[in-house]
């Protein structure tokens, strides 16, 4: 293996931070960088970025490596943020992590690495890289419970000939264990959650800092109005909680039947404001068989040919079977078995196996005739 100089996200979490001990084993010259990219109510309860680099720059000390704390939150802004909200406006769910990896991650950073030397990148993502023929290809992690390939299928051949994610290779425990063999101060952090360098918080409250409410009715699958809604662009498709409709049930409705079933999101109508839901996980109108995407990014630089492949349509997600085939402004995709909650703004990622291929925005769910009526 090339010794060089690779320059390490340092997030203050454990997974970035085994990432920089292990390539300091293998021999590298290893710089740490935190990136700070988020400084909208800096002083609030929810952000975490003090208390991250504090953490990271222990890590740094335990290591004996330099870090350096580099503030991208204009970049951030601009280029993920502005298209979050543009996104929620226009009443789909989008997914930041997505975007923040190829915009800030594995760009902004990518570039602030090259400008200081180093040869490569390197972060604690679960994920791996392989090269065949020239040719650099997106792995699945190791560990199928952390798999975050699923975030990173935006990245481009320039971008993988230059990262790494050394554990990729690990399972998660190994990685914890490692981290307190070692004495890393942050060994036992919880991982973190929520939008991506936002945090953890309230996420009607906070998105309702940014957009405007518009209520409107609620109604169910007959067309009946069961409640009211405080805005489409606070609600996703499948949502279970916060609907605000919860023990609703027709007069007389015998115990135990479909009508004490939980509620669900189904369906959005942005030009008449109305929120559709429905009851039980099962309901036709959550199920879809196909889905249309566009806003397409491969990892090869070239879709792969029409036929049988395998997606994801949301994070945590077993691969679906599926078929490909292309359009004018991207691809369908028509699963073997219905897909629960296929909800536009997120990602349909397709893989071969365990390799990752790219994938697209989810723009429209394709549901079949029989299933788009109500029970």
């Amino acid at each position: 293996m090339v010794k060089e100089r690779v320059v390490v996200g340092l997030s203050g979490g454990v997974d970035s931070a085994v990432s920089a001990h292990l390539l300091k084993q293998q021999g590298h010259e290893v710089i740490g960088i935190f990136m700070k990219n988020w400084e909208d109510d800096d002083d609030d309860e929810y952000c975490s970025s003090r208390q991250d680099f504090l953490d990271a720059a222990s890590v740094a000390d335990v290591l004996g490596i330099e870090i350096e704390h580099v503030n991208f939150a204009a970049e951030y802004k601009d280029r993920v943020f502005a298209e979050f909200l543009r996104e929620y406006q226009a009443g789909r769910t989008p997914n930041p992590d997505v975007l923040c990896n190829a915009e800030i991650k594995f760009k902004a950073f990518l570039d602030h690495a090259m400008r200081l030397g180093a040869g490569k990148i390197a972060t604690g993502h679960y994920a791996r890289v392989r090269e065949v023929k020239g040719e650099f290809q997106l792995l699945k992690g190791l560990d199928p419970l952390k798999d975050q390939s699923y975030f990173l299928h935006r990245l481009t051949q320039a971008q993988l000939s230059k990262t790494m994610f050394p554990v990729g290779e690990l399972p998660k425990t190994e990685v914890r264990r490692i981290a307190a063999e070692i004495g890393l101060p942050n060994a036992k952090k919880k991982d973190s959650t929520g939008i991506c360098f936002i945090g953890e918080r309230p996420f009607r409250e906070f998105l309702n800092r940014y957009l405007a409410n518009q209520p409107g009715p609620i109604l169910d699958d007959r067309g009946r109005k069961v409640g009211e809604h405080v805005g489409l662009s606070f609600y996703t498709l499948g949502q279970r909680k916060g609907i605000g409709i919860g023990g609703l049930k027709e007069r007389g409705a015998a115990k135990g039947g479909s009508e004490h079933e939980p509620w669900f999101v189904a369906r959005k109508d942005m030009a008449r404001n109305t929120l559709s839901v429905v009851q039980g996980h099962d309901h036709p109108w959550l199920l879809s068989s196909g889905l249309a995407a566009d806003d397409l990014s491969w990892v090869a630089g070239q879709p792969p040919r029409a036929g049988p492949v395998a997606a994801k349509t949301r994070y945590r997600q077993s691969d679906a079977p599926c078929t490909i085939a292309p359009t004018a402004s991207g691809f369908t995709l028509h699963f073997d078995s219905p897909q629960w909650a296929v909800t536009p703004g997120q990602s349909a990622v397709i893989y071969d196996g365990e390799v990752c291929l790219g994938g697209g925005v989810i723009s429209a769910a394709i549901t079949e005739p029989e299933t788009a009526e109500a029970r």
